[in-house]
């Protein structure tokens, strides 16, 4: 006799009546094989599984994320302090510029002075300094929810 374990909460219940078991108590996947069986449980009926829950709702698009924080500052100044192993010439650099845009993995920033323009990827920078106020709460309508009260995606 098989017995399987529902997704509810891993309570073990019974194979349907008439399915073939696949293997046999002690016997293995080869021929001559023993194999340690796993442990009976009384044969009881299946409990039911707690009632499914609503769906809860999904963090909204916008998170507290760098690339979001950046986003809500684009147009400001920023410092960008980043490392870079391996490098023979120079290990540390510092990027001064205007926030033109960030994406998950990168962001691009304007040198005012020079107009050259730099597409930095996030994994080598340390951090970032602004010498004004970072933009931090987003635009939502009717207020920003907590972010805290919603499951991960």
């Amino acid at each position: 006799m098989n017995q399987y374990y529902n997704q509810q909460g891993y309570q073990p219940y019974q194979a349907r009546q008439g399915a073939a078991a696949p293997f046999q108590q002690g016997q293995g996947f080869f021929p001559g094989q023993q194999q340690q069986g796993f442990p009976q449980f009384p044969q009881q009926g299946v409990p039911a599984g707690p009632p499914a829950a609503a769906p809860q709702p999904m963090l909204p698009i916008e998170q507290s994320y760098i690339e979001n924080i950046l986003r809500l500052n684009k147009g400001k100044l920023v410092t960008v302090y980043a490392t870079f192993e391996g490098n023979s010439q120079w290990n540390a650099k510092v990027f001064k510029g205007i926030i033109e845009a960030a994406g998950r993995d990168h962001v691009i920033i304007s040198d005012p002075q020079t107009g050259m323009r730099f597409l930095i990827p996030m994994v080598p920078i340390d951090y970032f300094t602004f010498d004004e106020e970072i933009e931090y709460e987003y635009p939502f309508a009717g207020g920003a929810p907590n972010l805290g009260t919603y499951p991960p995606r």
